[in-house]
C-alpha cells in the first residue's frame, strides 16, 4: 500500500532555508571567533543507531532524552519503518534537547561522520544455531564496513545477541583496533543482580557494586566476593545473618540468585514479547562512559585473550572494563575468582571460540 509522505521540514515543502537564518541579529564578536566573525564550536557529538526494531528504539530514545548526542541517525531496512520512528521522535521536540535526527536505509551516508554506532541486529528470539548464527553475521558482513569507512574513528558498540560472538565478528569486520569494539556484554545482567540484592538490603541499586563477568547468557558467572555496599562485603553479612535462617546463602542458594538474573530476560520476553526498555538504559550507560570519557567501570564484552588464566583465544565475553573516549582504556586482569568461577570463563573462552572458527573470519 502506498502512503503519502508529509513534509518534515519546511525545506521540503519549497521554503528556502536561507530566509530562516536572518531572523536572530548576530552580536558582535567576543574575540572568540575563528577569523571570519563566527565563533568556534565544538564538534557535535553524532550517534547512529542501526536497527529500529523495539531495541534499537529504545536505545534512541534513552540517548535522545539524556542529550547524550546533538545527532541522532536511525538505519533500518525498512524505510517506512525507520521514517515513522523518526518523525515520532522529531515530533516531540519542544519537550526534548535541540537533537537532529536522521533516518533511511543507506548506512554509509547516514552514519558517516558517527562518534558511536550501535549494532542491533535482528533475529528469531530462539535458541541460537550455527544456521541463524551465521544469517546474523551475514547481516552485520552489510552493516560493518560501511560504518568503519564512513566513520574510520569510531567506536561500535554491538548489542545483538549472542553479544558475544557479534563482537568477534564485527571486531574483525571492521579492522577496528580491539579497544575500539565493545559488546553490551553482562552490564545489564549485572544491574539485575544489583537490583535484587539492593531490594533485600533497602539500599539504592546505584550503591551496589556486584558484577556479572564472562559469557552472556546462562554461563555468565556473578563475582560473589567482591559484591559491596557502602565498602562492606555484602556475602559475608548475608551468610552470617542468614545463618540460622531456612534461607541460607549457601552455594546452592547463590547459585538460585545467579540463574533468576541470567533469566531475568525471558521473563520479560514471556509476558510483553520483547525486551527493551532495561537494554536502552543499559546502553544509554556505556554511550554516556565512553563518548564523556567518565572512566567508570562496566563488564562489557571485550577481546579477553590474555584475561584470563588458561586462555590465549580470541575471543570476546564480559570483564570489568574501563571506558572512555578512547573505548576500553583498561581491563580488570586481577579479578579474585574461584576455582569453579576461573573453570567456567574457561570453558566458556573455549565454546565462543569454536563459535568464531565456525564463522570463517
Amino acid at each position: 500500500m502506498s502512503m503519502k509522505k508529509e513534509a518534515s521540514s519546511l525545506s521540503e515543502l519549497g521554503f528556502d532555508v536561507n530566509f530562516g537564518a536572518g531572523f536572530f541579529r548576530q552580536v558582535p564578536s567576543s574575540g572568540c571567533d575563528n577569523g571570519e566573525g563566527t565563533q568556534r564550536r565544538p564538534r557535535p557529538t553524532k550517534v547512529s543507531v542501526i536497527g529500529a526494531g523495539e531495541v534499537g528504539m529504545a536505545i534512541a530514545q534513552t540517548i535522545l532524552t539524556q542529550g547524550l548526542a546533538d545527532e541522532i541517525a536511525l538505519v533500518d531496512a525498512d524505510a517506512h519503518r525507520v521514517r515513522g520512528e523518526m518523525l515520532d521522535l522529531q515530533h516531540a521536540a519542544a519537550f526534548l534537547p535541540r537533537v537532529r535526527i536522521v533516518a533511511g536505509t543507506d548506512v554509509l551516508a547516514l552514519t558517516r561522520g558517527s562518534d558511536l554506532a550501535i549494532v542491533t541486529v535482528p533475529g528469531a528470539r530462539q535458541q541460537v544455531t550455527l544456521e541463524l548464527l551465521r544469517k546474523k553475521v551475514a547481516v552485520l558482513r552489510e552493516i560493518v564496513p560501511a560504518v568503519a569507512e564512513g566513520s574510520p574513528e569510531s567506536l561500535l558498540l554491538v548489542v545483538s545477541n549472542p553479544v558475544d560472538v557479534l563482537a568477534y565478528a564485527a571486531w574483525k569486520l571492521s579492522g577496528f583496533p580491539a579497544s575500539r569494539v565493545i559488546g553490551s556484554g553482562t552490564n545489564l545482567d549485572s544491574s539485575r543482580l544489583r537490583r535484587l540484592l539492593a531490594d533485600h538490603l533497602g539500599v539504592g541499586a546505584q550503591d551496589v557494586q556486584a558484577y556479572m563477568v564472562g559469557e552472556h547468557g546462562g554461563a555468565a558467572v556473578a563475582l560473589w566476593s567482591s559484591i559491596s555496599v557502602g565498602g562492606m562485603p555484602v556475602l559475608s553479612y548475608l551468610q552470617k545473618t542468614h545463618a540460622s535462617s531456612s534461607s541460607c546463602f549457601d552455594g546452592e542458594a547463590l547459585e538460585g540468585i545467579r540463574r533468576a538474573v541470567v533469566g531475568g530476560a525471558r521473563e520479560v520476553i514471556g509476558l510483553k514479547g520483547y525486551a527493551s526498555w532495561a537494554i536502552g538504559y543499559s546502553v544509554a550507560s556505556l554511550a554516556r562512559s565512553l563518548l564523556r570519557d567518565q572512566r567508570r567501570v562496566h563488564p562489557v564484552s571485550l577481546l579477553a585473550k590474555g584475561f584470563i588464566p588458561g586462555n590465549d583465544h580470541e575471543v570476546f565475553l564480559s570483564l570489568p572494563a574501563r571506558l572512555g573516549r578512547g573505548g576500553v582504556l583498561g581491563v580488570a586482569a586481577e579479578l579474585e575468582l574461584t576455582a569453579d568461577e576461573e573453570s567456567t570463563l574457561r570453558r566458556s573462552a573455549e565454546t565462543l571460540w569454536e563459535h568464531c572458527q565456525a564463522l570463517g573470519l
